[in-house]
Parts: C-alpha cells; structure tokens; sequence
C-alpha cells in the first residue's frame, strides 16, 4: 500500500487534470492493487457474514472522479480509495463495512485511514424506528451489541442533534443515541497499520467485532421498509 498512498499525496498536490493525464499510468497500477485487495477483504468478510460474500467490485467501490456539479470545491479527483461491503452493494442504503486509504487527518474528510461500520443518510421512518429498537432493546444493545465493538470504533457524533428529540428521556442511559440521524461507528489507523502485511485479514477481523452491530440496524431498515410497502400503511 506504499506506493498507493504515496501515489494518493501526489495527487492531492497536484489535483488537476494534466498532472492526472500525465500519471495515468500510475493511477492505473495503484486501481488494479487496490482491487485486488478489496477481492480479498470480500473474501475474508464473507466467511463470517454471507450477506458480503457475493458482492462484485462494482458493488461496492467507487470511481476516483469527483461530482463537483453542488460542490464549492472544483478539484476533479478524490484523494482516497474507498470500498464499502453492504448486503445489495454500497447503494442499498443497509448498513455495512467501510474502509478507505487517503489523504486527510481524523479531523479532515477524507480521514486518513478510516474503517466505519454502519451508514449515512436513513429515512426518517427507518431512524424512527432505530430510535425506539435501541430505547426499547437498551439492554441487549448496549452489552451485546456494542459490548462486542473493538474498542478502536467510536460513535460517529459530527451530525448529531443538539438535543434529545420530543418524546424520548433526555436522562435516560440511550439518551445520547437518540440525538442520532445516522448510525455510524468509526476507527482511524496509520500508515504503519495499512502497510503491514495481511491487511485484509487485519481489516476483517475489526470488522467482524462490529457484525452484530450492522446487524441490529439492518434489521430496523428492514422492517421500515416493509412497513412503507405495506398495503395497510
């Protein structure tokens, strides 16, 4: 992974066009090493969770090229190589296993390097219900669930309410996670952690200390979803 992280600060150096045109060949060698280990982080995250073990590349990584249509920076190119493993691929909205190589610092986007369990951006009904499971259910999630996280993760606070939400107790133990509109638990490594040998099975042994985790939330996307495409509702 050396010569791709070296490859990656180049590139936010010098992220434009001619510098990426120039180095094409660079960009290429470091993508096909990169694929190579995200088909073997499928291989090793799916002997504990079958719901990854089908997944293609195309399910679940991303192109380097930036959409820069709503955004105030124009710099053409991501500065990470990033993979996320989720059953029905990385556009199913369920929660699952993120891990990226990249540029920034843990409190710049992208971090470098960063493994997240989990997922951004839910319905509101399946927050909701997420709400009332980890309220209702506090026991088995907070010593089951999040008893069995490598100490590594963290929860992920950065867009989080102000407050406890109208209905829940703000003194309550779960207090805290309803204030959440995503679920997300987040770990960052160093270069040294990346450019050891057997990555793979490193980054998939963390992964599997947050399976139960993914798990309970998968479950509540799950059913807000039936629930939206029930005749009754």
């Amino acid at each position: 992974m050396k010569e791709l992280i070296h490859f990656l600060r180049d590139l936010q150096q010098h992220n434009h066009r001619e510098w990426f045109n120039d180095n094409k060949s660079r960009y290429l060698e470091n993508q096909q090493k990169w694929n190579a280990f995200c088909e073997e982080l499928i291989g090793e995250i799916g002997r504990f969770d079958t719901d990854i073990a089908g997944l293609t590349l195309r399910d679940c990584t991303y192109r380097i090229y930036r959409d820069t249509r709503f955004s105030n920076d124009k710099s053409p190119y991501k500065t990470h190589f990033g993979v996320f493993l989720a059953p029905g691929g990385k556009k199913s909205m369920h929660a699952g296993y993120y891990f990226h190589v990249g540029t920034g610092g843990e409190n710049i986007y992208p971090h470098a390097h960063m493994l997240a369990a989990g997922n951004y951006c839910y319905d509101p009904k399946a927050v909701k219900l997420l709400r009332e499971d980890i309220r209702d259910q506090w026991e088995e999630f907070s010593h089951t669930v999040l008893g069995s996280v490598d100490p590594c993760f963290s929860v992920d606070w950065e867009d989080a309410l102000k407050k406890v939400p109208r209905g829940y107790d703000a003194s309550a133990p779960y207090a805290d996670w309803m204030r959440l509109k995503s679920y997300c638990l987040c770990a960052y490594v160093d270069d040294a952690f990346v450019c050891a040998p057997h990555l793979a099975q490193r980054v998939a042994a963390l992964f599997r200390t947050t399976q139960a985790f993914n798990r309970f939330i998968n479950r509540g996307v799950d059913y807000a979803r039936q629930e939206a495409m029930s005749p009754d509702m």
